[in-house]
């Protein structure tokens, strides 16, 4: 069995310059490159399964493409854990030309009621999924009222034979291949709908940013129902022909180190993750448990799905350093599902860049630089210059007038990876994926993002999201930058684990900070003390005043699928009184 290294001309046509659906690569991959390792599991991220084939890769997808139109359904909810499944199961979807849905494996009620709101929003009852996992899900949940009416089609149950047949047509590049239910969907879920063309233009931006060359080798622990994680786990590697070696997200939570350990043994170029990943695994450098590490081959450390702390970045790198991670693979990146993923990027080749900003200015809007030794200086992370075929604007999310450069405002984007729009939310795509510009109307459509951020020097630097900024006395405050220095207080509290927001109050908005706190926090000191500290430390960094900081269990805090905090369900569970509280 060989390793796949990346297809020329004479096996993908001309994929890498005119527009392709993801069916027609694969169908491509399966004629010219059959033996090519296409997907790898590493079963408890170690161990790997029998290599996908990407002649094995299209058989099963032709099953489940003939399964599927069987139904005569135009949309599939796709309920999968980690393995070779979900991406047969996705491109048979594609094949069929029928929207498929990732969900999370439902393990709490919460979860089956997600799974309901979004096969009901996708206007499906097709349930793609493996036998074991619909088992599991009925006799754990099968008395839910929410299940009933779906049809379940477990894909590892099909006949062989199924699809022999069956004859492929393109789907065309304007059909939806995904429906993309972001994480932070609650009780009215958007579906951001997700075309061929817009995953080919985004896998081309991809490779420029970050190029895959001959020898690429993606590594991957994210869930394949987050868009970080499709496009890295499927897309990518569809469009560039390199395998891809993946491992559940448990694997990685439970021990950091098995991420690394694959990228050593695998030789892996490529593999992205948010800031916190980076963060989990710092404390192996320097190990017996780091002993052996080669990073040597890593040339694309992508970082993002959530603000990027340079005390990460900068610390990840000088601490395996010494086992050949280079200080230019370090790659933060800013983007989000609505524009299929990447807007920006810092480029291969480059080291990350960071910009000290003046506090003080950043609490009245702008972004004015000073030097690092400046009193009450603060790193933020650029992001990159903006992809080659997009167009960015900071603009005023009020006025909707665009501001000039240093200015921070709301991050529009127009461009060819800006999706079809939410799935059956006329009104609400207008507002958000058609918006325009005041005065200036021919400039647009654009999307607007909803984050805050600013350009300079052709980077765009985001700096939080417009609903979560704290408007206190005037001054705008970054939950993130609070956040940070609530963890910095106590030796024993972890990176991710806290959550500021701002709550009503008759004299103004106040300050609220939620923090986890386990055992080694509370053995030496109380929550009490604890928060008399945490009070503290805001009031000399930040000049502000804490109203109330809230210690919680430990792993209590509400976080998203990819493991970041949800401050507005956080928010919403202390006005609920919910917390699980420390006394």
């Amino acid at each position: 069995m060989t390793t796949a290294t990346r297809p020329g001309p004479d096996v993908l046509g001309d994929t890498r310059t005119t527009p392709t659906t993801l069916s027609t690569m694969l169908r491509r991959l399966a004629e010219h490159r059959p033996e090519d390792t296409a997907h790898v599991f590493l079963q408890h991220g170690e161990r790997p399964d029998a290599p996908l084939t990407h002649r094995r890769y299209d058989r099963a997808a032709r099953r489940v493409a003939a399964a599927v139109r069987r139904t005569g359904e135009t949309a599939a909810v796709l309920l999968f854990p980690a393995g070779p499944d979900f991406p047969t199961a996705f491109l048979g979807c594609t094949y069929a030309a029928v929207a498929g849905a990732p969900v999370q494996v439902p393990t709490r009620p919460r979860g089956v009621e997600r799974v309901r709101r979004i096969a009901d929003d996708a206007g499906t009852s097709l349930v793609l999924t493996t036998a074991a996992t619909r088992d599991e899900v009925l006799a754990r949940f099968g008395a839910l009222p929410e299940l009933d009416g779906l049809h379940w089609l477990a894909v590892d149950e099909l006949a062989e034979d199924l699809g022999a047949d069956w004859e492929y047509t393109d789907p065309g590049l304007e059909t939806t291949a995904l429906l993309q239910y972001t994480s932070g969907s609650t009780g009215h879920p958007k579906g951001v709908a997700v075309s061929h063309r817009n995953f080919w233009h985004q896998a081309v931006e991809l490779d420029r940013t970050w190029p895959i060359g001959p020898d690429g080798r993606i590594v991957s622990w994210l869930p394949s129902f987050h868009d970080m994680g499709l496009l890295f786990g499927v897309v990518l590697p569809l469009w560039s022909g390199a395998p891809v070696y993946q491992m559940a997200p448990e694997a990685f939570i439970r021990r950091p180190g098995r991420w690394l350990e694959a990228l050593s043994t695998y030789r892996g170029t490529h593999a992205a993750a948010p800031n916190f990943a980076y963060e989990l695994c710092r404390p192996l450098a320097g190990t017996p448990a780091a002993d052996g590490l080669d990073l040597s081959a890593w040339r694309a450390a992508v970082c993002g799905a959530e603000p990027v702390r340079w005390a990460t970045a900068r610390g990840f790198q000088q601490d395996f350093a010494r086992y050949g991670l280079a200080p230019e693979a370090i790659s933060p990146g800013y983007g989000l599902a609505e524009n299929t993923l990447k807007v920006s990027g810092s480029p291969s080749g480059r080291a990350p860049r960071v910009t000290w900003l003046s506090a003080e200015a950043l609490r009245r809007g702008h972004a004015e630089p000073v030097t690092d030794q400046a009193p009450g200086a603060v790193p933020v992370v650029g992001c990159g210059p903006v992809a080659e075929d997009s167009e960015v604007r900071i603009v005023d999310p009020v006025g909707r007038v665009p501001l000039p450069e240093g200015s921070i405002g709301e991050i529009w984007v127009r461009g060819p990876s800006v999706a079809k729009g939410y799935h059956r939310k006329p009104a609400l795509n207008r507002e958000v994926f058609r918006a325009r510009l005041a005065g200036t109307p021919e400039a647009g459509p654009f999307l607007r993002t909803g984050d805050l951020g600013f350009l300079l020097d052709g980077e765009l630097h985001p700096t939080g999201r417009v609903k979560d900024l704290i408007v206190i006395g005037g001054g705008n405050h970054y939950p993130q930058d609070i956040e940070q220095t609530v963890e910095h207080t106590h030796p024993g509290l972890h990176t991710n684990a806290a959550a500021a927001f701002a709550v009503d109050h008759p004299a103004g908005e106040q300050l609220v900070v939620v923090v986890e706190a386990d055992g080694r926090v509370l053995r030496n000191t109380t929550a009490v003390d604890l928060a008399d500290a945490i009070r503290t430390a805001i009031g000399l960094e930040h000049q502000l005043t804490a109203a109330e900081v809230v210690p919680i269990r430990r792993g209590s805090l509400p976080r998203t699928t990819s493991g970041k905090v949800q401050r507005t369900a956080c928010r919403q569970a202390y006005l609920d009184g919910t917390l699980h509280r420390l006394a």
